[in-house]
């Protein structure tokens, strides 16, 4: 049968595009699919998008390592909330651990600095520049 899934979808209040080329960097993301709000087969509803949002993502697909997550820019009202949520990237290495930590924390906030914890060789928490919270663990016990 078909396998059950689940997939983030984060919400970008009008970044999404930016946030992509950032995690294109960061964490080695491409895109798999991306629709723009003027690309929609359907009129979206009047008022709900501000004036001049058809070129910001309505949805993308995004390939981060063998995981899918999937963006929008949502209604464009430019309030990101990313609350009660972790994303987390485990990597093969610690080299790569740290690189991948080094850049998503790149313009955001370290909350726990990576290095070794009694379950990992590598863990350590941040906020990127987008308010997105991640951990990033390698060499797991």
């Amino acid at each position: 049968g078909f396998p059950m899934t689940v997939h983030p979808y984060v919400f970008f209040a009008g970044r999404a595009e930016e946030a992509i080329e950032f995690y294109r960097t960061a964490v080695g993301a491409t895109v798999v699919m991306l629709m723009r709000n003027k690309e929609s087969p359907e009129p979206h509803p009047p008022g709900m998008l501000p004036e001049g949002a058809g070129d910001k993502i309505m949805h993308a697909t995004v390939r981060i390592g063998d995981s899918q997550v999937m963006f929008s820019d949502g209604m464009c009202d430019g309030k990101e909330q990313f609350k009660g949520f972790s994303l987390v990237l485990t990597v093969a290495d610690d080299g790569d651990a740290e690189r991948r930590f080094a850049a998503l924390a790149d313009g955001g906030k370290v909350t726990m600095p990576i290095g070794k914890a009694f379950f990992a060789s590598r863990f350590g928490m941040c906020t990127d520049r987008f308010g997105v919270e991640w951990m990033v663990i390698s060499g797991q016990q």
